[in-house]
């Protein structure tokens, strides 16, 4: 047990001195604490604000499952082709733009333009952004373990990805505890979300001090 605290102490003192690993795993510990708030609040989101029932709620979740299937298969490809950053960039960018609907769109009205009453357009907005969140979330949860795998030494892959999931839930507070501040001190069920966009932004910052090939090149010269 010593010994392996030990090799503990050392993995995180290494991670400190490789910057394009730690800003990896600092950028994807806020980028995977946002995408998981979407999840987990979606379905609050169309039960408070568009009135969604049970049954539009669980069709909703299926969208998003097919859209996860098809978009992530998809953004495998892309990734094979140009690599994981442009993939995780581009889903960042896409739950973005989806969470800013959702502080844009109520029953009434779409980013303050009214809606004629029984209107069917937040519906069908949603059931898209759902098709979104599911599709990006996926493509962005694979095309990052295959960033990890570029940041990984291949005689410690087990330590490597102990840390990208410790890092994954280090934080996993931060979103339900800006949701839950920002109901408290707006009493919206819309503008509680930019503290989700305010988490995807900075991880999409923190991506730009990420190196596209990861420690792989550093690999290959001390095996070479």
């Amino acid at each position: 047990l010593g010994q392996v605290f030990t090799d503990l102490g050392a993995t995180l003192r290494s991670v400190g001195k490789r910057k394009s690993l730690l800003n990896f795993l600092i950028g994807s510990m806020f980028y995977r604490d946002a995408l998981n708030a979407l999840y987990a609040f979606g379905g609050v989101y169309a039960g408070l604000v568009l009135g969604w029932s049970i049954i539009q709620i669980g069709v909703f979740g299926i969208v998003a499952a097919i859209a996860a299937a098809i978009v992530t298969w998809a953004g495998g490809l892309a990734d094979a082709r140009l690599g994981p950053k442009p993939v995780i960039k581009a889903s960042i960018w896409t739950l973005i733009v989806v969470s800013s609907i959702i502080v844009g769109m109520s029953r009434e009205s779409l980013f303050g333009f009214p809606l004629p009453q029984g209107s069917m357009i937040p519906d069908i907005i949603f059931y898209l952004c759902g098709a979104a969140i599911g599709g990006a979330g996926g493509s962005i949860y694979a095309a990052s373990r295959t960033m990890m795998v570029r940041h990984t030494h291949p005689d410690r892959p087990t330590e490597a990805f102990g840390l990208f999931a410790l890092t994954g839930k280090a934080t996993a507070f931060l979103a339900p505890l800006g949701i839950t501040v920002f109901t408290f001190l707006t009493c919206s069920n819309q503008l509680v979300f930019l503290p989700v966009i305010f988490l995807f932004l900075i991880g999409l910052w923190m991506l730009r001090y990420v190196n596209k090939d990861g420690d792989s090149s550093e690999w290959s010269a001390q095996s070479s």
